[in-house]
């Protein structure tokens, strides 16, 4: 496995222009290292480092940082990398059984979301001024969702990912927390399947 991580993620990233904003490479820097002990340790060592984390990490924005699309990149690979093994280990000592039964406890709970009437799948804020998510986009993205869990059509962890969806304000839209936080359960259970 340690031949594996260290494909995923690069010594080092392309930095921005100086006056452009980029990833703090301090921290990058740190997350990665840190990722990379955790990974070659066993599971259940001080300080893992599981996909969720991955997903979740944030840096600053710093004039002359790293470039985010080519960290971003690298991070989508090493989440990858550590639910593949996150799946292994659970099979290794549970089984295939109980890895199914994961699975179908988290898709389940995303086929009921997604099965709302189109306009009705996530709360609307209820502030007008609020940043909310256009509707139609969302539900595009959420029909495709039930094409992939459902008709077995073809979609990429990578496009739920990146899923950019137009501005609306307040109750026009969906709230985008609520919406971010259903994604992001999506691509674990993609990253879990694929």
């Amino acid at each position: 496995m340690a031949l594996d991580i260290r494909r995923q993620i690069p010594a080092t990233f392309e930095r921005v222009e100086r006056s452009k904003y980029g990833y703090n490479a301090k921290q990058v820097d740190q997350f990665l290292q840190r990722a990379r002990t955790s990974f070659e340790n066993p599971v259940g060592t001080a300080d893992q480092v599981a996909s969720v984390d991955v997903r979740a990490v944030a840096f600053d924005p710093v004039k002359g940082g790293y470039d985010a699309n080519s960290v971003d990149a690298a991070l989508d690979r090493l989440e990858d990398a550590f639910a593949r093994r996150e799946r292994d280990d659970l099979i290794s000592q549970q089984g295939e059984e109980a890895w199914l039964r994961q699975i179908g406890k988290l898709s389940g709970i995303l086929r009921g979301r997604l099965h709302r009437p189109d306009g009705e799948r996530f709360r609307r804020p209820s502030g007008k001024r609020t940043r909310s998510y256009n509707v139609e986009d969302v539900d595009a993205l959420c029909a495709e969702l039930i094409g992939y869990l459902e008709h077995d059509q073809a979609l990429s962890v990578d496009t739920v990912r990146r899923a950019v969806f137009r501005a609306a304000k307040g109750a026009e839209g969906y709230e985008e927390a609520q919406v971010d936080a259903f994604l992001a359960r999506v691509v674990e259970l993609m990253a879990a399947i694929d």
